[in-house]
């Protein structure tokens, strides 16, 4: 069955991580996704911000970008843990003058 949507389109229907990874046919250990669901989405969206600006106007080849930076965001927590990755700005532990650290994160960065 061909696809008819666009990619935007496609992606506006897809709600869990498993729906991206099978969209992408992305192969998967449920067990991976199942712990770092959201953050192999935060993962992947990161890395596409990163690379709008430099995305090619056609869409098949988005798709392939697409994939490849889907692919390599579950692969990040296939060989790490979100402990480790840090993909969420409370896990980003800041040394604090007096001593100790903090994972304090300012209302302006929660709703950027």
């Amino acid at each position: 069955m061909e696809d008819t949507l666009t990619l935007a389109e496609a992606i506006d229907d897809l709600v869990s991580a498993e729906d991206f990874l099978d969209y992408f046919e992305v192969p998967y250990d449920p067990a991976v996704v199942q712990v770092n669901r959201l953050h192999i989405l935060q993962r992947f969206h990161d890395y596409l911000a990163r690379q709008a600006p430099n995305l090619p106007p056609e869409e098949g080849a988005q798709r392939g970008i697409y994939r490849l930076w889907l692919e390599r965001a579950y692969l990040d927590f296939v060989h790490s843990d979100s402990l480790t990755e840090k993909v969420f700005a409370v896990f980003q532990n800041v040394p604090q003058p007096g001593g100790g650290m903090s994972s304090f994160v300012s209302l302006d960065k929660v709703f950027r």
